[in-house]
């Protein structure tokens, strides 16, 4: 008889999923106001309840168009880390704004991101190791995103194999074959899920993959109803982690409830007052 006690047989007390909080980014208006400010209390509430949320790293970005954003970036790390345990994501193009964000970091940090176009390559896989960080690798070259599953899956084999010639080793590394938007590019959708599939065909152990899930619903109705149901629909491929709101309560119980039918945890009535 299985108790009414959340079970597990993975990891107890968490998500199988990877969950990496979206909302410490100067996009959002509030953010951008609170680091202009240097609002400590802010920044650190924020990050409290992404945590409380379930999310295991932070995404730290200080949005566009910023002179300071280096100095934006080792602010916001320092912030954060005094108000929470969490591993944190530097998210920012800039190689600078990049060094400045890792240099900071307490705990073991991800890149987020490169893609596969080769000045970004030269620049970012070397600075992964160098912070024996984990890095986000979207499958976008010098032609921009493939429309076909058969060419995000070929330039994902060339992040793999260019990321271990700069000695960063598959583990270390998160596939992203980059969520397009549905009111844009609703065929992209399905195919997004295949990619995923046909990624884990790539490696043994399978590469871990990844998504910044909040793109599909840009531009779209219904925001939340659409995230969620994409998600569970990504978790039925492989799905090793996201970008996501985790105080989107209602997406964070499709993560519970899948990992129950994946079979991932065991069943309890309880299974969402974990």
């Amino acid at each position: 008889m299985i108790s009414d006690e959340w079970s597990t047989t993975s990891n107890p007390g968490g998500y199988d999923l990877i969950v990496v909080g979206e909302r410490i980014n100067g996009q959002f208006p509030q953010v951008a106001k609170a680091i202009d400010a240097k609002d400590v209390k802010f920044v650190q509430d924020l990050a409290r309840e992404q945590v409380s949320g379930g999310a295991h790293l932070l995404d730290i970005n200080t949005g566009p168009g910023r002179d300071d954003a280096a100095e934006a970036m080792t602010w916001l790390v320092k912030t954060v880390q005094d108000a929470v345990d969490a591993r944190l994501c530097i998210d920012t193009p800039s190689l600078k704004v990049q060094q400045a964000g890792l240099s900071a970091c307490k705990k073991e940090p991800m890149i987020n991101s490169t893609t596969a176009e080769q000045k970004r390559m030269e620049k970012f896989f070397p600075l992964a190791a160098e912070h024996n960080a984990e890095i986000v690798c979207l499958t976008i070259n010098e032609k921009g995103i493939p429309n076909s599953v058969e060419g995000r899956t070929e330039i994902a084999m060339l992040l793999l194999a260019t990321a271990m010639d700069k000695g960063v080793q598959p583990e270390k590394m998160y596939l992203d074959p980059v969520v397009l938007p549905i009111s844009a590019a609703q065929a992209q959708c399905p195919a997004l899920c295949d990619a995923i599939t046909s990624f884990r065909t790539l490696n043994t152990p399978p590469p871990k993959t990844i998504v910044g899930l909040s793109n599909v619903s840009s531009g779209a109705e219904e925001r939340s109803l659409l995230n969620r149901t994409y998600l569970a629909m990504l978790l039925g491929r492989g799905l090793d982690a996201a970008i996501v709101d985790p105080n989107d309560v209602e997406l964070m119980k499709v993560v519970k409830a899948a990992e129950v039918l994946l079979n991932q945890k065991l069943y309890a009535s309880s299974f969402l007052r974990a």
